[in-house]
């Protein structure tokens, strides 16, 4: 049995969120919990909401005991890159992009 949360369109960059995301992976959820709470990262404060949702799902979705749930899978995709233009001199323009992240957390129950 798994128990599924997933974060769309988060505006942090995908490689600043795999950092913080590589530190809870296959960690108990209170261990990954107490971990989020001092990374000293931005993404660590959406990776912990995701993470609180997908316990709220497992427990009250799926009669999960809430004692046996590990993170079995977490990873960060790309969303979709917002372009932005900055001027530059003699009239040209260079692009910004602002990165977003889809970040996915699985839950399941130790035996």
């Amino acid at each position: 049995m798994q128990a599924k949360a997933i974060a769309r369109y988060i505006r942090i960059s995908p490689r600043k969120v795999r950092l913080v995301v590589d530190v809870i992976r296959g960690k108990n959820v209170r261990d990954a919990e107490d971990l989020l709470r001092f990374v000293p990262r931005a993404a660590s404060t959406p990776v912990d909401k995701v993470l609180k949702s997908a316990k709220a799902n497992a427990v009250n979705n799926h009669d999960m005991i809430e004692d046996r749930l590990y993170v079995s899978q977490i990873f960060v995709d790309a969303g979709p890159t917002l372009k932005r233009l900055i001027p530059r001199a003699r009239g040209s323009a260079n692009i910004i992009k602002k990165r977003t992240s889809h970040i996915t957390v699985i839950l399941e129950e130790r035996a």
